[in-house]
Protein backbone atom coordinates (compact mmCIF):
# COMPACT_ATOMS: atom_id res chain seq x y z
CA UNK A 1 0.00 0.00 0.00
CA UNK A 2 2.87 2.21 -0.28
CA UNK A 3 4.01 4.81 -3.38
CA UNK A 4 7.34 5.40 -4.02
CA UNK A 5 8.56 8.48 -5.64
CA UNK A 6 11.96 7.78 -7.43
CA UNK A 7 14.41 8.21 -10.08
CA UNK A 8 15.67 12.10 -10.66
CA UNK A 9 15.29 13.41 -7.31
CA UNK A 10 17.61 14.17 -4.47
CA UNK A 11 15.61 12.54 -2.12
CA UNK A 12 13.51 9.34 -2.36
CA UNK A 13 9.81 9.52 -0.76
CA UNK A 14 8.17 6.76 0.44
CA UNK A 15 3.95 7.91 0.71
CA UNK A 16 1.72 5.82 3.07
CA UNK A 17 -1.61 6.94 1.80
CA UNK A 18 -3.47 4.80 4.30
CA UNK A 19 -2.57 6.89 6.86
CA UNK A 20 -3.46 10.33 4.76
CA UNK A 21 -6.82 10.12 6.48
CA UNK A 22 -5.65 11.77 9.71
CA UNK A 23 -3.66 14.39 7.11
CA UNK A 24 -5.03 18.13 7.82
CA UNK A 25 -3.84 18.63 3.85
CA UNK A 26 -6.60 15.86 2.67
CA UNK A 27 -9.48 17.27 0.52
CA UNK A 28 -12.83 16.08 0.10
CA UNK A 29 -12.89 14.33 -3.74
CA UNK A 30 -16.27 16.38 -4.80
CA UNK A 31 -14.69 19.98 -3.32
CA UNK A 32 -11.45 19.54 -5.38
CA UNK A 33 -12.44 20.37 -8.68
CA UNK A 34 -14.69 23.35 -7.27
CA UNK A 35 -12.12 24.54 -5.03
CA UNK A 36 -9.95 25.90 -8.22
CA UNK A 37 -13.07 27.50 -9.35
CA UNK A 38 -13.91 29.74 -6.35
CA UNK A 39 -10.60 31.58 -5.26
CA UNK A 40 -10.86 34.21 -3.18
CA UNK A 41 -9.28 37.23 -1.60
CA UNK A 42 -9.72 35.93 1.98
CA UNK A 43 -7.94 32.41 1.01
CA UNK A 44 -5.09 35.02 -1.41
CA UNK A 45 -4.22 36.35 1.65
CA UNK A 46 -4.32 32.82 3.64
CA UNK A 47 -1.74 31.42 1.25
CA UNK A 48 0.48 34.58 1.25
CA UNK A 49 0.25 34.26 5.47
CA UNK A 50 1.20 30.56 5.25
CA UNK A 51 4.39 31.56 2.21
CA UNK A 52 5.65 34.15 5.07
CA UNK A 53 5.43 31.44 7.70
CA UNK A 54 7.02 28.65 5.76
CA UNK A 55 9.93 31.39 5.26
CA UNK A 56 10.53 32.47 8.46
CA UNK A 57 10.40 28.74 9.39
CA UNK A 58 10.94 26.58 7.27
CA UNK A 59 10.74 23.66 9.31
CA UNK A 60 7.23 23.77 10.32
CA UNK A 61 5.83 21.48 8.72
CA UNK A 62 1.81 20.84 7.97
CA UNK A 63 -0.45 20.18 11.39
CA UNK A 64 -0.98 16.39 10.86
CA UNK A 65 -2.87 14.12 13.39
CA UNK A 66 -4.95 17.14 15.13
CA UNK A 67 -7.69 15.52 17.38
CA UNK A 68 -10.81 14.89 15.86
CA UNK A 69 -14.18 14.92 16.99
CA UNK A 70 -16.79 12.47 17.08
CA UNK A 71 -18.40 13.95 14.07
CA UNK A 72 -15.48 14.63 12.27
CA UNK A 73 -14.37 11.20 12.80
CA UNK A 74 -17.78 9.67 11.39
CA UNK A 75 -17.60 12.42 8.83
CA UNK A 76 -14.09 10.64 7.72
CA UNK A 77 -15.51 7.26 7.72
CA UNK A 78 -18.24 8.28 4.39
CA UNK A 79 -16.08 10.22 2.11
CA UNK A 80 -14.05 9.49 -0.38
CA UNK A 81 -10.55 11.93 0.01
CA UNK A 82 -7.88 13.38 -2.73
CA UNK A 83 -4.52 14.63 -1.36
CA UNK A 84 -2.11 17.56 -3.65
CA UNK A 85 0.78 15.56 -4.91
CA UNK A 86 2.56 19.42 -5.18
CA UNK A 87 3.98 18.78 -1.33
CA UNK A 88 5.57 15.73 -2.16
CA UNK A 89 7.16 16.51 -5.35
CA UNK A 90 8.21 19.69 -3.32
CA UNK A 91 9.89 17.54 -0.80
CA UNK A 92 12.07 15.31 -2.89
CA UNK A 93 13.31 17.62 -4.84
CA UNK A 94 13.52 17.15 -8.40
CA UNK A 95 16.73 17.47 -10.23
CA UNK A 96 17.34 19.84 -12.94
CA UNK A 97 17.91 17.64 -15.59
CA UNK A 98 14.10 15.34 -15.10
CA UNK A 99 12.18 16.09 -17.87
CA UNK A 100 8.40 13.94 -17.21
CA UNK A 101 6.92 11.47 -14.72
CA UNK A 102 6.00 7.97 -15.41
CA UNK A 103 3.70 6.56 -13.07
CA UNK A 104 3.87 3.06 -13.15
CA UNK A 105 0.50 1.05 -12.85
CA UNK A 106 -0.71 -3.02 -12.69
CA UNK A 107 -2.05 -1.88 -16.47
CA UNK A 108 1.29 -0.76 -17.87
CA UNK A 109 3.21 2.97 -17.37
CA UNK A 110 1.26 6.17 -18.05
CA UNK A 111 4.17 9.04 -19.04
CA UNK A 112 3.56 12.56 -17.63
CA UNK A 113 4.32 16.04 -17.60
CA UNK A 114 6.16 17.41 -14.59
CA UNK A 115 4.07 20.37 -14.32
CA UNK A 116 0.64 17.87 -15.11
CA UNK A 117 2.20 15.76 -12.04
CA UNK A 118 2.22 18.55 -9.78
CA UNK A 119 -0.81 19.75 -10.51
CA UNK A 120 -2.97 16.49 -10.15
CA UNK A 121 -4.62 14.77 -6.89
CA UNK A 122 -4.30 11.53 -5.63
CA UNK A 123 -7.50 9.31 -4.57
CA UNK A 124 -6.35 7.51 -1.52
CA UNK A 125 -10.05 6.93 -0.34
CA UNK A 126 -13.20 5.78 -1.09
CA UNK A 127 -15.92 6.28 1.00
CA UNK A 128 -13.62 6.56 4.33
CA UNK A 129 -11.76 3.11 3.29
CA UNK A 130 -7.98 2.36 1.50
CA UNK A 131 -8.33 1.81 -2.13
CA UNK A 132 -7.96 -1.85 -2.49
CA UNK A 133 -8.95 -2.93 -5.89
CA UNK A 134 -7.09 -0.84 -8.61
CA UNK A 135 -4.81 1.09 -5.73
CA UNK A 136 -3.23 2.34 -3.47
CA UNK A 137 -4.18 5.35 -5.34
CA UNK A 138 -5.64 7.03 -8.61
CA UNK A 139 -4.27 10.00 -9.97
CA UNK A 140 -7.08 12.92 -11.19
CA UNK A 141 -5.48 16.02 -12.69
CA UNK A 142 -6.50 19.30 -10.66
CA UNK A 143 -8.22 20.73 -13.84
CA UNK A 144 -10.93 17.47 -13.47
CA UNK A 145 -10.40 16.97 -17.52
CA UNK A 146 -10.01 13.12 -15.93
CA UNK A 147 -12.45 13.25 -13.29
CA UNK A 148 -14.31 10.45 -14.94
CA UNK A 149 -11.62 8.58 -15.91
CA UNK A 150 -8.56 9.13 -13.25
CA UNK A 151 -5.32 6.70 -13.78
CA UNK A 152 -5.90 4.46 -11.61
CA UNK A 153 -3.34 1.31 -9.91
CA UNK A 154 -0.94 3.22 -9.03
CA UNK A 155 2.23 1.22 -7.41
CA UNK A 156 5.14 3.72 -8.36
CA UNK A 157 6.30 7.62 -9.17
CA UNK A 158 9.76 7.70 -11.53
CA UNK A 159 11.24 10.98 -12.22
CA UNK A 160 13.10 10.51 -15.38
Amino acid sequence: MIVPITGKIQYTITMDPTVWIFDDRKIILEEAFTANEQVTEENELEKAAERWDSEISPNIKPPVNKSISRLEGKKILTESYVMPVKDFIGHAEIKPDAEQAMLVTSNGEVILSLEELEQSYLLFSINGKPIKDDGPVHLYFKDGSNKDNPIKAINNIVIT
